[in-house]
């Protein structure tokens, strides 16, 4: 049976396929959610207890990727995010 839509890839390790996990960003051969495994970092889990946290299916190579990845996004649509200042 052939595929209604393609899986786009952000990279060589970061898929959005809407046959899996409803087209959420995953970690290619997985149903890692990329989000997650950002979460993660952002809290300071070291990279190889997040590895392992996931079973040894992703890499560190694949997690940079997700970092840099994150840091361009971030990077060009700063602006979406700036807050209001605070009242003094």
């Amino acid at each position: 049976m052939k595929r209604k839509t393609q899986a786009k890839f952000l990279g060589r390790y970061i898929v959005a396929d809407p046959e899996i996990c409803h087209g959420q960003l995953t970690f290619r051969g997985t149903r890692i959610f990329v989000s997650d495994v950002l979460e993660m970092v952002a809290d300071g889990m070291a990279w190889e207890t997040i590895i392992e946290r996931c079973h040894n299916r992703i890499t560190k190579d694949a997690i940079a990727e997700a970092v840099k990845l994150s840091s361009e996004a971030l990077y060009k649509h700063a602006g979406e995010f700036v807050l209001e200042p605070i009242p003094a």
